[in-house]
């Protein structure tokens, strides 16, 4: 049997990889749950480079699951946004830089390649995977995958939004963009809002969501000034968390038990792009007791910001 603790050295590398290639949390976690019944099984010493071993397994998992996903996606309810990773806003001195390859931003344009070029994308260009593994994860050849990653690479230039990469931009941004929406100031979040800023909302038809994008500044400021007006102020929680590695939202009605979280693409000190996943199905890796503590110990109210 392989040695197990070769798994486990690797797992948060593995798990990154799953992520990056499903957009989904819990088919990642899937992917490495075979993976691991699929090592233990291996004899000892079958694998001479585990981490190679291991990226390829799990990388072949995924690339079988985005085709069944991608069907799925074909009949989903409005716009279908990625399962947002949450975790807690590290200070400015902790990291300076974004990072991109995990961004909302990026898994969503990343839906629109073919299970092919995605695997070939985040393999090579995030994980610098040489083709001729991509190639056996894929079934294709060297050439094949190093064209299938040249169009994925020109697709995602020409769709991804304009954003920054700097961290501290980015967070006073989003803390601006709160305390707008959270005192009613209309002209400030017109401010922070860019010009030709675009809302996509996530609610799978399982909640109340914009089905189809909010484009323009005024139009997202109404929109967004809207949604607030329908929050309670007793019993709804507001709070700044990290959300794919960049400052975003996260709101709870522990009455309801509903969360939304939210993720944002910021250029030049201005909002250009805002993700809202409702979707009950794509949060339920959330610790909603957990965060239900944590955000009533810290919510922001109007008066702290």
């Amino acid at each position: 049997m392989a040695p197990l603790a070769d798994f486990e050295n690797h797992r948060p590398q593995l798990w990154s990889v799953a992520y990056r290639i499903t957009g989904s949390v819990a088919d990642a976690d899937d992917a490495l749950q075979e993976a691991w019944l699929r090592w233990q099984l291996l004899p000892d010493g079958e694998a001479a480079n585990p981490a190679a071993y291991l990226t390829t397994v799990v990388s072949r998992i995924c690339f079988d699951q985005l085709g069944s996903a991608r069907s799925r996606r074909e009949t989903y309810v409005g716009p279908w946004l990625p399962e947002p990773v949450v975790g807690e806003v590290p200070g400015p001195e902790d990291r300076v830089a974004l990072d991109e390859s995990v961004g909302i931003a990026l898994l969503t344009v990343l839906e629109k390649l073919t299970p092919a070029e995605r695997t070939a994308f985040i393999l090579h260009d995030v994980f610098s995977v040489p083709f001729t593994e991509i190639a056996e994860v894929v079934g294709k050849t060297p050439t094949s995958v190093r064209q299938s990653a040249s169009r994925a690479r020109k697709r995602v230039r020409g769709e991804s939004p304009r954003c920054s990469v700097d961290r501290g931009e980015h967070r006073r941004t989003v803390e601006a963009f709160l305390a707008a929406v959270m005192n009613g100031d209309f002209e400030t979040l017109l401010s922070v809002l860019d010009p030709d800023v675009v809302w996509r909302s996530d609610g799978g038809g399982k909640v109340s969501a914009a089905r189809r994008p909010v484009c323009g500044r005024e139009n997202v400021a109404r929109f967004a000034q809207g949604i607030s007006r329908g929050f309670d102020p007793l019993s709804m929680r507001v709070v700044m968390r990290d959300v794919n590695g960049a400052p975003g939202i996260v709101s709870l009605d522990p009455a309801m038990g509903r969360i939304l979280v939210f993720a944002f693409t910021v250029h030049e000190g201005r909002i250009t792009e805002v993700y809202a996943v409702a979707n009950p199905d794509k949060l339920r890796h959330l610790d909603v007791q957990e965060l239900c503590q944590e955000l009533c110990q810290e919510q922001l109210c109007p008066k702290d910001l």
